[in-house]
C-alpha cells in the first residue's frame, strides 16, 4: 500500500503531523498508543442505546434544536466518501402538511470503538442539526459540546489508518 493510501484519513493535517502519524503506523506503535488511551469499547451496540445516547447529548446541549427522529448504525455508509457518519433531513408530504425529520446514520464500523470515540462523530452530526456547513460555527459547537472534539478526531483518524493496516483494535 502507498504512503498517500495509508494516511487517506489524514489528509487534512499539517505535513508534520501526517510524518508523526506515519512514523507510528510504520514502527506499528499507533496500535498500542490507542489501547492504552482507550482501553476499551463502547457498550452502545444497539440502535436504541445508541439513540437514547445521542438523545441525551442533544437534550444537555441543544434542546431547542429540531428533534431527531433515528439515529441507527449503518452499513452501507463508505467511511472515506461519507466521513463518519451522515446525518439526512427527510421531508415527506402526510396529507396536507410537510413532515420533515432528522436522522443520524454512524457507519457500522464504529460499533466497537471506544464511548469517547463514538462520542465525537455523535457530536459532529449533532452539530449539522444547527449548522449545514462545516464552517467557524460548526466547529465552535462541536468544541461547545465536546471540548477534545479535535484530539478525538485526529485519533479516530489514526485509529482508522492503523485498522487499515493491521486490522481491530477494540473486539
Amino acid at each position: 500500500m502507498n504512503n498517500s493510501k495509508q494516511l487517506n484519513y489524514l489528509s487534512c493535517y499539517s505535513p508534520e503531523v501526517q510524518q508523526q502519524a506515519r512514523t507510528l503506523l510504520d514502527a506499528n506503535k499507533a496500535g498500542a498508543w490507542l489501547l492504552r488511551k482507550y482501553p476499551q469499547a463502547h457498550e452502545l451496540g444497539s440502535e436504541k442505546a445508541l439513540y437514547e445516547y445521542a438523545q441525551g447529548i442533544k437534550n444537555q446541549y441543544m434542546r431547542s434544536s429540531s428533534p431527531i427522529s433515528k439515529v441507527v448504525y449503518d452499513d452501507k455508509i463508505h467511511v472515506i466518501n461519507n466521513a463518519l457518519g451522515l446525518h439526512t433531513y427527510v421531508s415527506r408530504v402526510q396529507g396536507k402538511k410537510l413532515k420533515a425529520k432528522n436522522e443520524i446514520r454512524v457507519s457500522s464500523l464504529f460499533r466497537r470503538v471506544p464511548e469517547p470515540l463514538l462520542r465525537m462523530i455523535l457530536v459532529h452530526e449533532l452539530a449539522h442539526l444547527r449548522e449545514k456547513e462545516h464552517g467557524k460555527a460548526f466547529y465552535k459547537l462541536c468544541c461547545h459540546m465536546e471540548p477534545d472534539y479535535h484530539q478525538l478526531e485526529f485519533d479516530l483518524r489514526l485509529y482508522l489508518c492503523h485498522r487499515d493496516r493491521f486490522g481491530e483494535l477494540w473486539e
